[in-house]
């Protein structure tokens, strides 16, 4: 993990502009926004489903795993930011420190997402990952994981759900787009870097990521229940205070432990077929579950 992190944390320093270069104020809070926090799962599950894939790793390789995970760690720090936002979940902390807003001004913190964005595609078609028909593909399955049928889905149906108690089947829904779609993605990309699989193989990917997207989802919600604001990094029991739907709610604390439980199990099942290859998705699995913060 300390490697993979390490990697993207540099390819990522590279890839933001630099703060002095005009607009710098808007510069300097895309890098305040992305640099020096944060776990990186979304990048070592990218790294962990190349690995997979291909079973043998070369630099050629990681450098492609390291343009996807930051492509898909910028995303990932766009949503927060604008999560953040008082129009969205009004927050104003996050990694242990003041949200982009809070630390610049709303209009920055927009203007900051919307680069970020950007500046992920961008990453993704500039730089030679996979035959063209493949990459292609690749910036499409990232452009559909983060729009109205994926990520910014899933806010809209957790915004509009505020004050109301949703069933499993809601929440999981809710979740598969809000949280799961860029989890999915992240794995699909990385797996793509390497050599063409077997729908076989890809439908376990999938169904890994899958499972471990709602496992995320799952255990967040544990954990803001019963964390510290001091551990978390961002305002604990902020979901219960603002009435919004979560699995602690639905189902209760222990419950929803015993699902995350289940679900870390099904996710590994799905891998087994790919034997030691899949060693650090498993580990990611057990990781995702079993965190504390």
């Amino acid at each position: 993990m300390a490697r993979v992190q390490t990697r993207v944390e540099n390819a990522l320093e590279r890839s933001l502009p630099r703060a002095d270069i005009v607009p710098a104020r808007l510069h300097e809070a895309m890098r305040y926004a992305v640099l020096g926090g944060g776990k990186r799962v979304r990048p070592l599950l990218a790294h962990a489903a190349g690995e997979a894939a291909a079973g043998d790793i070369d630099e050629a390789l990681l450098v492609r795993l390291d343009t996807v995970s930051c492509a898909v760690e910028l995303i990932h720090a766009y949503s927060l930011v604008h999560d953040d936002l008082p129009c969205m979940d009004d927050d104003v902390l996050r990694r242990g420190k003041p949200t982009v807003h809070m630390e610049y001004d709303e209009a920055s913190a927009l203007l900051v997402g919307d680069s970020l964005q950007s500046l992920a595609f961008q990453l993704l078609a500039e730089q030679p990952l996979a035959a063209p028909a493949a990459q292609l593909e690749m910036v499409k399955a990232l452009a559909v994981a983060i729009g109205s049928r994926g990520m910014a889905g899933g806010q809209a149906i957790d915004l509009a759900s505020v004050g109301q108690s949703l069933t499993i089947p809601e929440l999981e829904l809710m979740h598969i787009h809000k949280t799961g779609a860029l989890i999915r993605a992240s794995v699909s990309l990385g797996a793509m870097c390497a050599e063409p699989m077997s729908q076989a193989v890809l439908a376990g990917l999938d169904q890994y990521a899958r499972l471990i997207g709602l496992a995320f989802q799952v255990v967040d919600d544990v954990l803001d229940a019963e964390s510290t604001t001091a551990t978390l990094g961002k305002t604990a029991g902020k979901d219960a205070a603002d009435d919004k739907p979560t699995y602690v709610k639905a189902m209760g604390l222990a419950r929803a432990k015993a699902l995350a439980t289940g679900l870390r199990g099904d996710a590994l099942a799905a891998i087994e077929g790919l034997g030691p290859r899949a060693r650090r998705l498993a580990e990611l699995a057990d990781f995702i579950v079993l965190r504390k913060f």
